[in-house]
């Protein structure tokens, strides 16, 4: 921030303020924006900042870094609320309640094409013929779901490629998953059987579905046929034991509850998605705190994020809440508007639906406790981190580098950040090493280093605390001698892994190879750095093994004669793989769409040429 500016004459400014509804903007002497803000009243809103009294502590911090202050006036509330959530979602100022997780929901798709459609986890656009099941509340509730029913019913969930090109039962039908149907284990009308107590599941009515298969092992049992009525005992112990875990299985009610747990530590907002009665999932978010202290506001803010952001999704006509939100009214219409019907909010709750409200504050609650004492795990970590370095300040941002590649092939370096809340994911980078001999690991880190705090340096961003490199004495002189270019003094710590490469036995140098330390296997120090060496391991592996597939994949298909992009594609969708390609036959070749007998001869002659 520019020290020199002149302080901001909010008197002046007030002064000709406008008294209709808007959205107003505070920057600062940067130009960068800090908090966005809706009001009925822009001046009365507006003015409230500069009175002095009852103001918090963030609200003061606020206040003091103000420079300009700009606003927009909108015809009403409610579009003062919908373009204060644009605003937030695309600059997203420090100073408000942010709400990182905001794609869309995931979904269970069944194919309907073909004779043996399958089940997949689904997001985006719903088109075509396929039926979707959902929304859930996150990909690990789709998961969940699509386990019980591979146990149950056991309907294909493999991908087409893989399922036209078995020859032979995969895992999943020796662990009892699957029936087989791509080598013709099962009936098309039993598998059709199967699809449909699938379907009637996912659209909830697993009561019904309860019921006729009672009546189905009774007929087994009857009939002698102890096999089929053991299959069938086993596919309801399945959906019993999904039943329990419902307050409702025959209710068609549609809800969504919210609960906000909040403490001078963190929030936590606690989500149970309920369709046709049934808890299909729930999601635990951790919003980013701004100005708003009061539980109101910040679930007002939360709301107006989470739906305003999901045009397309699904949103039940009632949302329960463990605490009113302030400006109730204004949301709903503004859900109204976002969804085409009517959104009521509700904070006073009976009977069913209080017990959905007292189970998701009672995971709020937990939840929040539990990232507590994680973080207090993670700041009694750097503590002893800066007591074993002996490092005057306790370090609050830490960087480790390290490099990977087969045999000096696709070499990548990672970047991950720990801060003291753990790993910071949203930071990490990866780099791809060029123009470097093949396995040279010093001049790999070199450029690593090189590339990314001459970045850091460019946009005046921040830097670590602690530098870390996963490897011994040479890497560490490479990294020293890219900071003396770039002018920096980021304290740095190398960590070789010692003789036997075991946990626990690495040697760690700070700042200079001569000054060896040695932590107990307990540290919690030495815990630190090997989560935050492992986590830098393999993000490099993870990178490193997507550019090489990457780029065998294109070795072996992209110079091939007219195959271009959407031939590549129509091969590897029917053989599944690169390699799947490289196997087949001239004339399997063949069989693949806008592939003729002539080109089919001449990919496969390229590909088996010397």
């Amino acid at each position: 921030m520019n020290e020199t500016s002149t302080p901001f004459d909010a008197k002046a400014y007030l002064k000709h303020l406008t008294i209709r509804p808007g959205v107003y903007r505070m920057y600062d002497a940067d130009d960068t924006l800090l908090y966005v803000g809706k009001a009925k009243n822009l001046k009365n809103r507006v003015s409230s900042y500069f009175r002095g009294r009852g103001l918090t502590n963030k609200t003061l911090a606020l206040v003091a870094r103000i420079q300009r202050i700009e606003t927009t006036v909108t015809h009403s509330e409610t579009e003062a609320l919908l373009l204060e959530h644009t605003l937030i979602k695309q600059h997203r100022p420090p100073y408000n309640i942010l709400l990182v997780d905001d794609k869309s929901y995931p979904y269970i798709k069944l194919t309907t094409g073909g004779d043996w459609p399958g089940l997949y986890v689904h997001r985006g656009a719903r088109k075509g013929t396929s039926e979707y099941f959902g929304p859930y509340p996150s990909a690990g509730a789709v998961r969940e779901s699509l386990a019980i029913l591979q146990k149950a019913f056991k309907v294909r969930q493999c991908e087409d490629s893989v399922f036209q090109n078995r020859q032979r039962p995969c895992l999943q039908y020796q662990i009892n998953r699957c029936k087989a149907p791509c080598v013709g284990f099962v009936s098309e009308a039993e598998y059709q059987a199967d699809l449909e107590k699938t379907r009637t599941f996912l659209q909830g009515r697993s009561q019904n579905l309860i019921e006729t298969l009672e009546v189905e092992m009774d007929a087994a049992s009857a009939n002698l046929n102890f096999e089929a009525a053991a299959e069938v005992r086993d596919q309801l112990l399945y959906l019993r034991k999904v039943q329990e875990q419902q307050f409702v299985s025959s209710d068609r009610g549609d809800v969504d509850v919210f609960a906000l747990e909040a403490s001078e530590a963190g929030l936590c907002v606690h989500y149970l998605m309920i369709r046709q009665g049934r808890l299909l999932g729930s999601q635990s978010f951790f919003p980013k705190p701004g100005i708003d202290e009061e539980p109101e506001q910040i679930m007002m803010s939360f709301l107006a994020q989470y739906y305003l952001a999901r045009t397309r999704d699904d949103c039940p006509q009632t949302i329960l809440l463990n605490t009113p939100v302030s400006e109730k009214d204004e949301l709903e219409k503004a859900l109204t508007e976002q969804f085409g019907r009517k959104v009521s909010l509700s904070s006073t709750v009976r009977g069913r639906n209080a017990r959905w409200v007292e189970l998701a504050q009672t995971n709020a609650r937990e939840q929040l406790q539990h990232r507590i004492s994680q973080k207090q795990q993670v700041v009694h970590r750097f503590e002893a981190l800066q007591h074993s370095l002996s490092m005057e300040n306790m370090p609050e941002r830490l960087e480790c580098f390290d490099i990977s590649h087969s045999s000096g092939e696709a070499t990548t370096a990672s970047c991950v950040v720990f801060d003291q809340n753990g790993p910071n994911k949203s930071l990490y980078r990866k780099f791809n090493i060029e123009g470097v001999v093949a396995g040279d690991d010093y001049a790999a880190m070199a450029q690593a280093i090189q590339r990314r705090y001459s970045r850091l340096q460019k946009e005046a961003a921040r830097l670590p605390d602690l530098l870390i490199v996963d490897g011994g004495k040479g890497q560490m002189k490479m990294a020293r001698e890219v900071m003396l270019e770039l002018g920096l003094s980021i304290p740095l710590l190398g960590v070789a892994k010692g003789e036997t490469r075991k946990p626990g036995m690495e040697t760690l140098f700070f700042e200079t190879p001569d000054r060896v330390i040695q932590l107990p296997n307990h540290s919690p120090a030495l815990h630190l750095i090997q989560h935050i060496r492992d986590e830098a391991h393999r993000f490099a592996i993870t990178s490193h093994r997507g550019r090489r597939g990457k780029a065998r994949l294109g070795s072996v298909l992209d110079d091939i004669p007219q195959v271009g992009a959407t031939r590549r594609k129509a091969l590897i969708r029917h053989f599944g793989s690169a390699q799947g390609v490289k196997a087949a036959s001239a004339a399997e070749i063949a069989r693949v769409k806008g592939i003729s007998k002539d080109l089919a001869a001449s990919i496969y002659e390229h590909l088996h040429s010397s």
